[in-house]
């Protein structure tokens, strides 16, 4: 059981000692300043598995569903990312460590007494991009509080070391894809709940007994939510992503 009390004008620095598949062991600082729960928050957890979705694209472009399992138990700070099947970027490795530094200050917590695994399952060669961040930290958070995640909600998003998600691609096909797989919400960046698209129109006119043509290509802006029929939530941080994964 870890206790640690947080004050305005203090900082408390934490030690994550990280480990990702394919890569050396590197070590990364976190500065707490004001963490979201109240200051002298305890948390125990003795081994925690959370499983959530992960709506991706494929190196076709084509919408995929994986599989997320993550895993919080005592231990001495490592962050191990196992991808069955799958040849993870270096930026995706790399949301491994970025969504462990933004759980602990969310939590206000030491997660060098942690080590956290995330196993991944894909249909799919290759997953390109950080998209999974936002994902990765909402479980991280969830493992430590011993809840369940709406296995109905999905999100997709970068996520930065303060809990900020951030812009990601494709968000059309994704959320396509959790709808298929029966999502009823998908999270999504701020700002990222539409999508502007360039639809080709024929436009005609008559003079005379002459009828001129031309074809014009007039920019449009598509609602995700209603041109899928998924409900388009947007999102900011990883504060309000947890009130639509935990009732």
């Amino acid at each position: 059981m870890h206790k640690m009390k947080v004050g305005f004008a203090q900082l408390a620095v934490y030690t994550i000692v990280i480990m990702l598949a394919g890569m050396a062991l590197g070590r990364i600082t976190l500065t707490a300043e004001k963490p979201a729960f109240q200051p002298g928050r305890t948390v125990s957890v003795e081994e925690s598995n959370v499983v959530t979705f992960l709506p991706a694209v494929d190196e076709n472009g084509e919408g995929v569903l994986g599989v997320l399992e993550t895993t919080v138990k005592p231990g001495s700070g490592l962050v191990l990312v196992n991808v069955n099947n799958l040849l993870a970027q270096f930026d995706t490795q790399l949301s491994g460590r970025t969504a462990a530094q933004a759980a602990a200050k969310y939590a206000g917590i030491d997660l060098s007494k942690y080590d956290i695994i995330y196993n991944i399952r894909v249909n799919a060669t290759v997953i390109e991009g950080p998209s999974a961040g936002a994902a990765l930290a909402v479980s991280i958070i969830a493992a430590l509080e011993n809840k369940t995640l709406d296995s109905e909600t999905m999100i997709t998003g970068t996520i930065s070391s303060d809990g900020t998600i951030g812009r990601v691609g494709a968000i059309a096909q994704k959320a396509a894809i959790a709808k298929e797989e029966g999502a009823k919400k998908f999270l999504v960046p701020e700002g990222q709940a539409t999508d502007k698209q360039t639809k080709r129109e024929r436009l005609c006119s008559n003079i005379g007994s002459v009828q001129y043509c031309e074809i014009k290509y007039v920019p449009k802006t598509l609602n995700i939510g209603e041109s899928i029929g998924i409900e388009v939530i947007q999102v900011s941080n990883v504060q309000e992503a947890l009130k639509h994964f935990i009732e």
